[in-house]
């Protein structure tokens, strides 16, 4: 028996395997390049999973060693100091003598690896990112582990292109993308947030295909599955669940989000002048590198010691800050504080992120505005963590000008999804007057500070050879 509208025995059109048959027939995407990229988010979120184990270790391991040392014959601020400088050590020697380009966050790498105008050596990178942050992350620096988990989510993307000899340059593409969004998926928990900062922030340099795009999100899927696996489903951050605000309320949004965004502007500036500061400092000279970095690391192990609030990632310090436990005035210091900490860390050269410490610098400043907005406004029935939390998108979108990546990530990282109004509200403001002020991406700026020192380099040994 055939069905005549068909030409096709019925039974066999009915059976799994001709649907199978039929499916791939239509979709030209090669399941080849989809298995791969499985394969990448699986590897990024078992990376990425193993760099905050190892950080949290790394952490847990030099309390214990200042506990040992509490009853010794050495002081306690001398072995807080030592024990930081020598993890410092570590991630700037394996950064300047190894792979310089595993400084800082790592993610304008992998934009211009899209851009095919930066290399990808992940037989370098990998290692030195992964036992370099530990070491800056460890000591105390106040450093984010998502920009490495995003550049080695690409880099491992990059290698299993290379281990399996994939030769198609958008297939190639494709699986460098899906390795960072399986990166930052995996670094928050945060699968859709994954997916659009690829599709979004790196709009520029991402080939938006089918296949790519399928890619993107099987990766960001697989890596947060793993995950969730080890470490649980539970939101990174735990706040209180709020309410969504009154109406009349939601132009304190707006107000938040334009303050960010002049902040957002004048951030990314200071940002590349404290690079400049420290490029001034040891004149990519190894030795005085090396002392700059260790020194630094050793000055975050007293303030870590004596002001914790000012050191690591910052995301401990946000339930804090929404939960009530700082004044008014002291939540506006901690920012300010944190604002200059944030700077030298990042500025030194460290291989460590800069998302963390933005989102502890929006919780800190939003919770302020929403404390005084409490304060002045009564009848609206604010509530702090509100601001809190619109803050850490608007600081986000305002930096890195990629606005829906950051209501997203927020959202999913605190899951207060009854705040998406005031939240969008917010980013927009901050977003729309960063871009009035001519504020450029951070990510943007550093990659094309990267490139225009690389070119510098090369004209110098052309001048060289040439005389």
């Amino acid at each position: 028996m055939t069905d005549n509208t068909r030409g096709t025995p019925a039974p066999e059109r009915l059976q799994p395997s001709g649907l199978v048959r039929r499916f791939l027939s239509r979709d030209k995407t090669p399941v080849s390049v989809l298995f791969l990229a499985a394969l990448v988010g699986l590897l990024a979120g078992l990376l990425a999973t193993l760099f905050e184990i190892g950080v949290h270790w790394v952490s847990e391991q030099r309390t214990e060693w200042l506990r040992d040392v509490i009853s010794s014959v050495f002081p306690l601020w001398l072995v807080a100091f030592m024990i930081s400088a020598g993890l410092a050590l570590v991630g700037y020697f394996l950064v300047h003598r190894f792979a310089p380009e595993a400084a800082g966050s790592g993610i304008p790498e992998i934009e211009g690896a899209m851009d095919d105008m930066r290399p990808v050596r992940w037989w370098r990178v990998l290692p030195v990112k992964f036992i370099g942050g530990l070491g800056a992350l460890g000591s105390g620096m106040v450093l984010g582990r998502e920009g490495p988990t995003v550049q080695m989510g690409g880099n491992l993307g990059r290698m299993v292109s290379d281990i399996f000899r994939l030769k198609d340059k958008e297939g190639r593409h494709a699986l460098l993308a899906s390795g960072a969004a399986g990166g930052l998926a995996a670094a928050f928990n945060a699968p859709l947030a994954g997916i659009m900062f690829v599709v979004e922030e790196m709009r520029p340099q991402f080939r938006y295909s089918l296949i790519s795009i399928k890619c993107v999100i099987i990766s960001a899927i697989v890596a947060n599955i793993v995950f969730r696996s080890i470490k649980g489903q539970h939101a990174v951050i735990t706040m209180p669940q709020y309410d969504a605000p009154m109406l009349k309320a939601l132009w304190l949004f707006l107000l938040l989000g334009m303050f960010f965004g002049v902040f957002g502007v004048i951030f990314n500036r200071l940002i590349t002048l404290s690079q400049d500061l420290f490029v001034r400092i040891h004149r990519n000279d190894r030795k005085r590198y090396l002392i700059t970095g260790t020194l630094l690391g050793g000055c975050f192990g007293l303030i870590l010691l004596y002001l914790p609030e000012l050191t690591g990632g910052g995301i401990a310090i946000i339930p804090n800050a929404t939960n009530g436990d700082y004044s008014i005035s002291l939540l506006l210091i901690l920012f300010l504080a944190r604002v200059a900490t944030t700077l030298l860390c990042f500025g030194s050269g460290a291989p460590g992120g800069i998302f963390a410490p933005m989102l502890a610098l929006g919780t800190l400043f939003g919770t302020f505005f929403g404390s005084v907005a409490q304060l002045m406004f009564p009848d609206l029935g604010l509530e702090p963590g509100m601001f809190a939390i619109a803050g850490m998108g608007a600081l986000f979108a305002a930096t890195v000008r990629a606005p829906i990546t950051g209501i997203l990530l927020v959202i999913e990282m605190t899951n207060n999804y009854d705040l998406i109004l005031p939240l969008i509200i917010t980013t927009l403001g901050a977003t729309m007057l960063a871009q009035v002020l001519g504020g450029q991406p951070i990510y943007s700026q550093l990659l094309l500070r990267t490139i225009k020192k690389e070119k510098l380099r090369q004209d110098n040994r052309s001048d060289v050879v040439n005389t």
